[in-house]
């Protein structure tokens, strides 16, 4: 069974994000960049995978410029097989993500794709429920626990009320939730045998992908400051302030 992992790099999530003085975006000049988080735990799941004998393949692919060849390096040094890097200095939208995704699903034919919920950059959580219905294969969302056995995928999601386990004929799509798993730290070797490891170089043209933006930004600001906190020294003084703001 192949599986495929896409991986973004984003800013990473120790460092805190500044806008840019125009307020056209977020600066990430000389900012430390990293996987996300959400796609290091798909890159953990597909390696525990093929550890276990069920994935024979695993296959990460990221989209974006030149410097995403670290982040794919990064996967690779997890246990990852080979990676795909589809090149382009220009802004993707979930949309336009899952549309090349699909197209590297037709050429990869994987039985199971396995992407993280969200990237901490746009909070988007939409590219995999997008990748599913272009496909038209089954999704299990919000996974923190993932079984795949003859020919389907038993997946246990987080919902509000608590856990819902759905049952999956592969192929099909499972994205990530935090309580997945502990991804590992990649070892010294296996950073070294992962400089060795294959990384297709692609472009959108090799696609033909309409990735056109349906989106403009027209501001970026930073979040409001926080009010401070007030300390109060009893019961009655804290009902009496939350009365007086109104909150009681």
């Amino acid at each position: 069974m192949k599986v495929l992992v896409p991986v973004k790099r984003v800013i990473d999530y120790n460092v805190k994000a500044r806008v840019k003085p125009d307020q056209s975006g977020v600066d990430l000049a000389n900012v430390k960049m990293s996987m996300n988080p959400f796609d290091e735990i798909s890159v953990e799941e597909a390696v525990r995978l093929k550890e276990a004998g069920t994935a024979t393949e695993v296959v990460v692919v990221s989209i974006g410029p030149q410097q995403c060849q670290e982040t794919l390096r990064t996967a690779l040094a997890m246990g990852a097989d080979r990676g795909i890097l589809i090149k382009t200095d220009d802004k993707v939208e979930p949309l336009a993500v899952a549309k090349l995704l699909k197209a590297v699903v037709a050429e990869e034919s994987p039985e199971l794709v396995i992407l993280g919920k969200q990237a901490i950059d746009d909070d988007s959580n939409q590219t995999g429920q997008m990748l599913a219905a272009l496909l038209d294969w089954p999704q299990g969302t919000f996974a923190n626990e993932v079984k795949v056995d003859g020919g389907k995928a038993n997946v246990t999601r987080e919902i509000d009320g608590g856990l819902q386990t759905v049952a999956l004929d592969l192929p099909a799509i499972v994205t990530t939730d935090l309580r997945l798993n502990e991804p590992r730290y990649a070892s010294l070797p296996n950073i070294m045998k992962a400089k060795k490891k294959p990384i297709d170089m692609k472009e959108i043209g090799d696609y033909g992908v309409d990735v056109a933006p349906r989106l403009t930004t027209v501001k970026v600001t930073e979040p409001p400051v926080r009010e401070a906190g007030e300390i109060v020294e009893d019961v009655p003084t804290l009902v009496s302030k939350l009365k007086a703001k109104g909150a009681l």
